[in-house]
């Protein structure tokens, strides 16, 4: 064996074990994906991409958004809530929020929309460059589950699966052939900020993205009011039954459902809460001022981005986060298999 070779496995263990550790130092109950945070130890290469930021046309940018985005109007707009369940989250306090106009994606950026600006740029997003990412352990097949044998500390669902990436969300014997029309996963912060980017448009802030998931509607848990199935109808892609063991389906899917299922609210936005976990803008902090701000953007610097609306692995019993005020964090450059994103752009 090489030197390097030595090295190379001296670098994951001590990586997991600072994984360990920050799982072990968060003690709330949920357990659905913000533990699984890279280590600063596992620092990409240098430019391992080149994008090619080719502009869009103006007349593809009105039909973009004529299509697939929704105009939020500027105003003066409610977010955080006086009422929060995971108080460590910084949830609260409610307050008021001074935005100007800006778009937002009416649905969640998809594995073909992703493909083409894979295609046109050659990107390589960071679960690629790393070799591995976060998978949830009941997707896999017993083929790959065999050769598994490292989990995530009071997380053991969530497994490290090399070659697991956008195109392979399970692992190598996995494929997105007919998941097209599905979230992509296994994108960092970075990955889906250079998409955006690709597009002319940007992550939307965490304000932003609270304003649009509360659809015009105040002090709501979720994007269509307080029941979670209104009418007995499903609204939101989460998990039903017992987790981690026993998903019964309830609502059609066990992992991803398209990007297109799950009309939310009357801004006409699709999965803004639950199917994946969404990034912002924003970098990390629990601490608001309740005094009201004009274009909010959070904290200059930090090592964790905010990301919301919880996923498909989300439950009330341990990880009500498919509320609006609900947020969460990684580091950006932490993938998982229920990470993805959407996009906005100022109007």
């Amino acid at each position: 064996m090489t030197l390097f070779y030595y090295f190379y496995k001296m670098q994951i263990i001590i990586g997991f074990y600072y994984l360990c550790v920050n799982a072990i130092k968060n003690n709330d109950s949920c357990q659905c994906g913000n533990k699984l945070n890279r280590q600063t130890i596992f620092n990409p290469q240098a430019g391992y991409c080149v994008v090619d930021n080719s502009k869009f046309d103006a007349i593809s940018m009105k039909e973009e958004k004529a299509k697939k985005m929704f105009k939020i109007n500027a105003g003066t707009y409610s977010i955080g809530t006086n009422n929060p369940v995971f108080i460590a989250d910084g949830e609260g306090p409610k307050r008021e929020v001074i935005l100007d106009s800006f778009y937002i994606d009416k649905f969640e950026v998809s594995n073909e929309e992703f493909a083409t600006f894979v295609k046109t740029t050659g990107y390589i997003t960071e679960a690629e460059s790393f070799g591995d990412s976060f998978v949830f352990e009941g997707l896999l097949t017993q083929n790959m589950k065999d050769i598994i044998n490292e989990t995530v500390v009071q997380t053991p669902w969530w497994v490290p699966v090399k070659q697991a990436s956008w195109q392979h969300p399970e692992g190598s014997d996995s494929n997105i052939t007919y998941r097209m029309d599905h979230p992509v996963v296994h994108v960092s912060w970075h990955d889906a900020n250079a998409y955006c980017n690709w597009m002319r448009k940007r992550l939307p802030t965490e304000a932003e993205w609270e304003v649009a998931c509360r659809g015009g509607l105040s002090d709501r848990l979720y994007p269509w009011g307080n029941k979670l199935i209104p009418n007995n109808q499903h609204k939101a892609n989460i998990w039903q039954g017992s987790f981690p063991t026993e998903n019964t389906e309830e609502d059609g899917y066990k992992g991803t459902s398209p990007v297109t299922m799950f009309l939310q609210n009357k801004y006409g936005l699709h999965n803004i809460v639950g199917n994946v976990w969404e990034w912002t803008a924003d970098w990390w902090i629990t601490k608001h001022s309740s005094d009201q701000q004009t274009n909010p953007i959070g904290p200059s610097s930090g090592n964790n981005k905010v990301k919301k609306g919880g996923s498909y692995l989300c439950h009330k019993n341990y990880c009500h986060r498919y509320r609006c005020a609900a947020r969460s964090q990684n580091t950006p450059d932490t993938s998982a298999g229920n990470l993805g994103f959407r996009c906005a752009i100022s109007a």
